[in-house]
Order: structure tokens, then C-alpha cells, then sequence
């Protein structure tokens, strides 16, 4: 099989690109990226091709599958430039397997595109994609997962795979993460086990969490078998604020969630925080999923616990780590921070 992963630098697409290179099925594997990476994989060669511009056909042809996950979640504070990536890029991707004729497409959503859940049960993948309209993130996985709906219509000889995921951790993302998330203010020392006295118990706050590695595999495992439709990833434990503190070492304090999301917003005003604050509510509002149809129809089992996966990254955190990819390079110190200061935290892509 020859495999095309657009978007494969990121966390997640080196993650499938280990887990793809690692299968015997698969004879080759492009590396779409709009930055040629230092980082190799076996199997691998890497093209450059923006999502939102370039022809992506000639890379497309002869491929047996193309896995969609290029996204940008930067720059917060100008919306219409995630829109033109993410979702017209997204229809850019469609158009050019369809094109292509290439019979497998693979398309990374999120458990960010569902709408609002309950609170006493966890839902399947029937539950409604509408996402939360606030958040622009949420919006735009919302708005492809209509625009996959209609590709699926008219496209009906081509097989296509949703995964929606939780949380995305590894130890080499955490520079990336931090950068895309928490800005260049977050010492990693802050994250050690017993330094942060107290920590906000949300009343309501709860998400699920998978290791990247796992992720890959899910992939993988669309990739090669024979499955159709959408499938919710994730790991035990539903993770809430107790979890969060014995991670941390920390003692919960009840505090209202409008009192820490105006923190935020006043962070993010101020262009000290590079996510949105309507990140946050999108989180306070996620419904939690049930995996059970990857697991009978994908035969998807995560091999980390989603605890141990943000342990990991936390891990990473403290230490700077990332890998030799544009997207996820590591910590080099105080000037890469202070050029995330000076060029507009929240402000590029």
C-alpha cells in the first residue's frame, strides 16, 4: 500500500507515520507538510504543499489512502485564516482524492466537533456534530464534518474513516503544545509534582485523553482494514480536577468557571495567552464518548491510559521536549520565547 498523510509533522502525524511505516502492508508513505522536516521515518519520503494553495493531485495519485490531519489552530485573534486552512483547505483535500481517484480517505475530527453532551452518560458516534458555535475550533471541525457528508454523497465508490478523538498527548509534543496553548509565560518548572500549592476545581470539568501513539494506531488500523463511518477514540479514565491535582501534587479550591475564563480572556486580550477563551468553554462543554465501536469495529484498543499519557506530556513540559519537525521542535531556551513574545502570541499560524 502506498499512504499519503497530509499534515504529517505534527503530533499525531508522527505518531501514524511510525505506526504506518511499522505495518508490512504498507510499501510506501508521502509526508505532506507545508515544512520538509530534518526528522526521518521508514518508509518515508516528504513533499511540501500547503493545504490552503497548492495543488495537492500529483501527490495524491497512485496512493491507495490519504489521511487528512493538517490543522491550524493559531492565529486566535484572526479566525479567517484557520477558516481558510481548516475548512476550505479541508474541501481542497476531498476534491483532490476525489480527483485522484484515490479509494480511501482517513479524516481526522474531533470530539470537538460534538454538540453539547449529557452529563450522566456518554455518547456514541450518532450523537449530533453540530459543535459548540462560540468556539472557532469547534465551528470549523463542525463545518467538515458537513462538508464529508456531502463528499461521501457524491463519492460513494470512495471508503471514508472519521476518527474523533479526545485530548492528544506524547512527550514530544509538549513544546508545541505549550507554544500553541499556553504561550512562552508557562515556566515548565511549574509543572512539577508539589510546586503549584492549589489548583481550580471546576465543578463540571471533564475530558478524555489518549496518547498520540495510540492515535497513530487507530490510524493505522483505518488505513489498512476495511472500516467505514466515524469512531470516538479515547482512554480510561474520564479525567476531572481530582486527577489533575494528584498529577500535580496540588489541593483542589472550588472556584467558579466564569471567574478563571475571565482570567482568561483578559490573558488572551492582552496577547499573554495564545488560546482563545472560548477553548475553554468548548472544554467545559465536550460530552464524553463511548469507544466501543472502535473497539468491535476497528479492533482499536489503546495500549496508555489516558492519565498516564498526560503524565508523559507534563513530563515533556518540564524538560522542553519535541521532536526534529518544524511543528514540534523542542525548547531552545529564552529567545525562542521571547520571539513568540515579540512576533504576536496568538498571532500566527
Amino acid at each position: 500500500m502506498r499512504v499519503v498523510v497530509v499534515g504529517a509533522t505534527g503530533n499525531v502525524g508522527t505518531s501514524t507515520v511510525r505506526a504506518l511505516a511499522a505495518d508490512p502492508q504498507v510499501t510506501s508513505i508521502v509526508g505532506v507538510a507545508r515544512r520538509v522536516p530534518r526528522w526521518q521515518a521508514d518508509k518515508t519520503e516528504w513533499a511540501t504543499a500547503d493545504v490552503a494553495g497548492d495543488d495537492l493531485r500529483p501527490h495524491f495519485r497512485g496512493a491507495d489512502a490519504v489521511v487528512h490531519l493538517a490543522w491550524l489552530f493559531q492565529p486566535t485573534h484572526d479566525p479567517v485564516v484557520t477558516w481558510r486552512t481548516n475548512v476550505l483547505g479541508s474541501e481542497r483535500v476531498f476534491r483532490a482524492v476525489a480527483e485522484a481517484g484515490v479509494p480511501a480517505l482517513v479524516y481526522a475530527s474531533s470530539v470537538g466537533a460534538y454538540s453539547p453532551g449529557p452529563k450522566d452518560r456518554s455518547v456514541d458516534e450518532d450523537w449530533p456534530t453540530h459543535g459548540y458555535p462560540a468556539a472557532a475550533y469547534s465551528r470549523e471541525k463542525a463545518y467538515v464534518e458537513r462538508l464529508l457528508d456531502g463528499f461521501e454523497t457524491e463519492h460513494r465508490d470512495c471508503r471514508v474513516v472519521r476518527l474523533r478523538p479526545g485530548f492528544i498527548f506524547k512527550r514530544e509534543a509538549a513544546a508545541e503544545q505549550r507554544r500553541l496553548f499556553a504561550g512562552p509565560l508557562l515556566p515548565g518548572a511549574l509543572v512539577r509534582p508539589g510546586v503549584v500549592p492549589v489548583l481550580p476545581d471546576l465543578p463540571g470539568l471533564r475530558f478524555q485523553a489518549l496518547h498520540s501513539a495510540d492515535a497513530g494506531e487507530a490510524y493505522r488500523l483505518a488505513v489498512v482494514g476495511d472500516a467505514r463511518g466515524p469512531f470516538n477514540l479515547a482512554a480510561e479514565p474520564v479525567i476531572g480536577t481530582a486527577d489533575l491535582a494528584d498529577v500535580l501534587g496540588a489541593r483542589r479550591i472550588r472556584v467558579p468557571a466564569r471567574g478563571v475564563r475571565a482570567a482568561l480572556a483578559a490573558a488572551w486580550r492582552l496577547r499573554l495567552l495564545p488560546a482563545a477563551p472560548e477553548l475553554f468553554d468548548l472544554a467545559m462543554h465536550v460530552p464524553v464518548m463511548d469507544t466501543a465501536r472502535a473497539r468491535d469495529r476497528l479492533g482499536w484498543t489503546p495500549a496508555h491510559d489516558g492519565v498516564a499519557a498526560m503524565r508523559e506530556f507534563l513530563e515533556g513540559l518540564r524538560e522542553g521536549a519535541g521532536l526534529d519537525t518544524p511543528p514540534l521542535a523542542p525548547e531552545t531556551g529564552g529567545p525562542l520565547r521571547i520571539r513568540e513574545m515579540l512576533t504576536g502570541v496568538g498571532r500566527r499560524p
